[in-house]
């Protein structure tokens, strides 16, 4: 397993998220990131994971609820990656995909796309 202390696997996440089109950071509504060393018990190769209401799902009846929930894995992107370049890239990929989410993109789409 490549190291990377959870500090600079958090600076990764930071970056990813910083080169995110401003146009869509403003769009995003209701979410907070974390990052966390594994995944649910049964995912171990989970890189990420979006818990909440999509955008296009949400109606009138959205108010006073949690913030929606995006989890960057980091031991699992570890595991995978050779390189912190691989790293790099790994994280981008899983960030935008779980934005992605939250924007209401379907899975498959997402992997259309290139983000999965």
């Amino acid at each position: 397993m490549l190291e990377m202390g959870r500090e600079r696997f958090e600076e990764l996440v930071g970056e990813a998220l910083d080169r995110i089109p401003v146009e869509l950071t403003r769009l995003m509504d209701n979410v907070v990131i974390f990052v966390e060393d594994e995944p649910p018990a049964g995912s171990p190769e989970l890189l990420g994971l979006y818990e909440g209401t999509p955008l296009t799902e949400r109606g009138e009846w959205y108010a006073g609820v949690l913030p929606d929930r995006i989890t960057i894995y980091r031991n699992p992107a570890l595991r995978m990656c050779r390189s912190e370049d691989e790293v790099v890239r790994e994280v981008g990929v899983t960030v935008v995909h779980e934005i992605g989410h939250h924007f209401g993109i379907e899975e498959e789409r997402l992997h259309e796309l290139g983000y999965g």
